[in-house]
């Protein structure tokens, strides 16, 4: 975890701490100033961050304990974000269902291939081809549902009975 203090609340945490981002698997090195000049402590794998400022490729990323460093931004994973305007109506893109059908099938695929490698009808480098490509985001939280759509690579919101377009994560270099 970084060593930059960057909002009060330090150990004790931020109020009302929303990420926008998780650290990827493989966690990611930090420094204290986007220069590279000055490493400190890497950032844990899977971590909850808010990104609050981008400069290029550089992001300075704030965690939950109110420490903060600057990062490759690029390798961010973005998170969906919250569903649009409180209380207005969703502007109808497309029937969720199609989404969700795509989503199932995916991780049907997945866990073919899968139960395959576990059965040892195949091999860890036949199990990396099978599933190759396959790419699927879903979060289910009550009434409300966010999904990856990775044929636009945007995520979307559906309430039930409307679905938007919420985020396009961004290319190198981008905004996020």
């Amino acid at each position: 975890m970084s060593t930059v203090p960057l909002a009060s609340g330090g150990a004790s945490g931020v109020p009302g701490f929303e990420p926008t981002h998780v650290v990827p698997p493989g966690g990611l090195a930090t420094w204290t100033a986007p220069d590279g000049a000055v490493p400190t402590a890497p950032l844990d794998p899977l971590l909850p961050v808010r990104l609050v400022e981008r400069r290029g490729d550089w992001g300075q990323v704030l965690c939950s304990n109110g420490w903060a460093a600057w990062t490759d931004a690029r390798l961010l994973v973005v998170l969906p974000q919250g569903p649009p305007a409180a209380g207005g109506p969703l502007v109808r893109t497309d029937d969720a269902r199609g989404l969700l059908t795509r989503v199932q099938e995916t991780l049907g695929r997945y866990r073919q291939a899968m139960e395959d490698l576990a059965a040892g009808r195949t091999d860890a480098e036949a199990f990396g081809q099978a599933v190759r490509g396959l790419r699927v985001g879903a979060v289910v939280d009550g009434d409300a549902v966010w999904l990856y759509d990775a044929e636009r690579d945007v995520w979307c919101y559906c309430d039930g009975t409307a679905m938007a377009a919420l985020a396009a994560p961004a290319g190198p270099g981008g905004d996020r």
